[in-house]
């Protein structure tokens, strides 16, 4: 299958043989994402749904993966530039990502457009995540009307309540990682509404992405409790996901 070098841009998770958010990222990327560009990677045409596994598993395989690679950071990125054409595969082979610190999150109001869906190009995202860090804040906490929380700029977020995990009821991708702690908790889950002014009332806030689970311990000037045990068990259910090899 041949390949061509073009620009790129975003998902991924750390591991050979990558992990069964290839399978769930898969679907979803198949299903309903459409991305732009940035670096460079191998891509392949794109004909159909079933392809987009195929053409993963021959990025992979272009980048060494498993040959030379015991262990990487994969993107994969579906584009479309011209409707009547199909769409592109892209894949990216990096060095692992570190894992998701404990982080502190600074408020904003702004809300990603489109926002259930996995797009790049969203400059207010990029823009208040980079003036978090700025700030000294892990990354940017995306706020609506009343300070109803929605995601972090790069993460979803939950809460922990002593009884149930719950997810903000707001616009919002359903990340992966957060999709795969939803399939094996054994806790009730519940969406609701969340408000800034709530967070005290939360005996554990935290946040996920690709490179997995943290607690959060500041919102702007506030500090939150963090149950240590409950974060340990987050952590524990989403390492418990089986690998899946490709």
């Amino acid at each position: 299958m041949p390949f061509t070098a073009v620009p790129r841009s975003a998902i991924t998770r750390s591991g050979f043989g990558t992990q069964f958010c290839i399978v769930v990222g898969v679907g979803r990327l198949g299903s309903r994402t459409r991305t732009t560009t940035l670096p460079v990677v191998a891509v392949s045409p794109l004909q159909r749904d079933h392809d987009l596994a195929v053409d993963v598993a021959a990025g992979l395989q272009f980048h060494g993966l498993g040959a030379h690679v015991r262990d990487a950071s994969v993107r994969v990125i579906v584009q479309q530039p011209v409707e009547q054409e199909p769409p592109w595969v892209m894949v990216t082979v990096r060095p692992p990502a570190d894992p998701l610190p404990d982080s502190s999150l600074q408020q904003v109001a702004y809300q990603r457009s489109l926002a259930h869906l996995k797009h790049s190009g969203d400059f207010g995202q990029s823009y208040y995540g980079r003036l978090a860090e700025r700030n000294g804040f892990g990354e940017a906490l995306l706020t609506g009307p009343d300070g109803l929380i929605s995601e972090g700029s790069m993460t979803n977020i939950g809460f922990f309540d002593g009884t149930a995990v719950v997810w903000p009821a707001a616009a919002m991708l359903s990340g992966i990682t957060m999709q795969l702690i939803q399939a094996r908790l054994t806790l009730p889950q519940r969406h609701r509404p969340v408000r800034v002014a709530d967070l005290g009332s939360f005996g554990a806030v935290f946040i996920t992405n690709s490179h997995g689970v943290a607690a959060v311990t500041q919102v702007d000037g506030r500090r939150l409790a963090v149950d240590t045990a409950f974060i340990s068990m987050l952590k524990d259910c989403y390492e418990s996901v089986p690998w899946e090899e490709i």
